[in-house]
């Protein structure tokens, strides 16, 4: 069980870390304004920009879905596995 979590704590820092970087970047409008992190992405001028918006979703959903894999899915799947052979 240990295993699991690590991975799940590991997975839920690294990319919500690269997702805080990203959103820093380009969901940011100003440092003054009330919606930092969460404002609309700004229309992409370069590809770099492109990159970097479509990889924020993907860092975002990876920190929230892997920490969910591996903290709850893999040891509910465990725990019907062994329940099931039990009987």
């Amino acid at each position: 069980m240990a295993d699991e979590f690590i991975k799940g704590l590991g997975l839920f820092c690294g990319a919500g870390l690269a997702w805080m970087v990203l959103a820093g970047w380009y969901r940011t409008p100003s440092f003054e304004s009330p919606k930092q992190l969460i404002a609309a992405p700004p229309e992409p001028n370069t590809v770099f920009d492109a990159v970097g918006i479509f990889l924020n979703d993907v860092f975002f959903w990876t920190a929230l879905l892997g920490a969910l894999t591996f903290w709850v899915l893999i040891p509910a799947l465990n725990q019907i596995r062994e329940s099931s052979s039990a009987a």
